[in-house]
C-alpha cells in the first residue's frame, strides 16, 4: 500500500470482511440457537475486523493479535469508538472461548446476542468515523 486510494481500498476490504462476519453471527443465531460458540466467535471477528479497518485508513500499525481494547486504544482518543466502548474484554473473550471446548463455558443465547449487539455498533461507529474522516462508503 503506497497512496491514499490503496489505504482506502485495504479499509473498504476490511469493512466487508467485518460485515460479512457480521451477517453470519446474527444468521447462526437466528437459524440455530445451539451455535452460541461460533455467533460471538463470528461476532468478536467483526468487531476486530472494523477497528483494524479503522486502523488501516488511519495507516496505522497494528499487531495482528485478537485484543479489542489493545487495537481500539490504537485509534484517536476522539474516535467515537474509543470513547463509546471502553470494556471490550468480554468480547475479545470469544476469539478463543468460542472455538475450543473446554476453554470455558458455553454463552447463553443471550450472550450471543450482546455479542452481535456490540459488534453491531463497532462497525457502525468505526463506519461513521471513517465518513466523518472522508471515505466514501457508497456502494
Amino acid at each position: 500500500m503506497s497512496n491514499a486510494s490503496d489505504f482506502s481500498n485495504q479499509t473498504l476490504k476490511w469493512l466487508a470482511y467485518a460485515q460479512s462476519d457480521l451477517r453470519a453471527a446474527k444468521a447462526l443465531l437466528k437459524t440455530n440457537k445451539d451455535l452460541t460458540n461460533q455467533v460471538c466467535y463470528h461476532s468478536q471477528q467483526a468487531a476486530e475486523k472494523a477497528i483494524k479497518a479503522g486502523l488501516i485508513f488511519l495507516r496505522i500499525d497494528f499487531p495482528f493479535v485478537h485484543d479489542l481494547d489493545e487495537l481500539r486504544d490504537r485509534l484517536p482518543k476522539e474516535w467515537k469508538c474509543v470513547q463509546d466502548y471502553p470494556d471490550l474484554d468480554t468480547l475479545t473473550g470469544w476469539a478463543v472461548n468460542g472455538r475450543y471446548p473446554d476453554s470455558a463455558e458455553d454463552p447463553s443465547e443471550a450472550e450471543a446476542s450482546r455479542s452481535i449487539q456490540q459488534a453491531s455498533g463497532i462497525l457502525i461507529s468505526i463506519k461513521q468515523d471513517l465518513e466523518e474522516r472522508g471515505l466514501s462508503l457508497e456502494e
